[in-house]
């Protein structure tokens, strides 16, 4: 699971890096990263299995928001994702760090509420203290987009195995 996660972060970080990042041959007059608020909405895909009956892995939607605190790197976030069987609602705080013109990285913890404990949501069937690390763009001066994984710790009843989701979609700012 560690040598899964670690893979899983190293190529989300690459990713999105090559994605996000700008031409460096371009003058940037600009600061790096953002300072967006915005809510936004995609799909998400749990890509563990807790190893009970109905802990297979499972594809849904997220909702998710960002604030960022006025004059530091510290962002208030949120997270709803949702499957066929049940809901887990996430609130986070993370670390934004601006790789790029309207661009960030970041890092954070929350905790994991499952609406219907025992049923199979996009990130383990139980409350469990979370760790996510993503990237989030301005697309013109209205839209983000974003991508994340998420790391459910401890995530499955009866089990001590931790669930790990990915992310991605399109925000309004605001």
């Amino acid at each position: 699971m560690k040598n899964i996660l670690f893979h899983s972060t190293a190529l989300l970080v690459a990713v999105t890096s090559v994605l996000f990042s700008s031409n460096p041959a371009q003058a940037q007059s600009t600061q790096r990263g953002t300072d967006a608020a915005y809510i936004g909405a995609g799909v998400s895909a749990n890509v563990t299995n807790g190893g009970q009956d109905g802990d297979a892995a499972n594809l849904g939607g997220n909702i998710q928001g960002r604030y960022q605190i006025e004059n530091t790197p510290v962002s208030l976030r949120g997270a709803i994702l949702f499957g066929k069987e049940t809901t887990a609602i996430m609130p986070m705080v993370s670390y934004d760090l601006g790789i790029a013109n309207n661009t960030n990285l970041y890092l954070g913890a929350g905790y994991s509420f499952v609406e219907s404990q025992g049923q199979p949501s996009p990130l383990g069937n139980r409350n469990a203290a979370v760790i996510t690390l993503g990237a989030e763009s301005a697309i013109g001066d209205n839209f983000m987009v974003y991508t994340d994984g998420k790391w459910g710790i401890n995530a499955y009843q009866d089990s001590k195995a931790d669930a790990l989701s990915f992310q991605a979609g399109i925000g309004y700012r605001f």
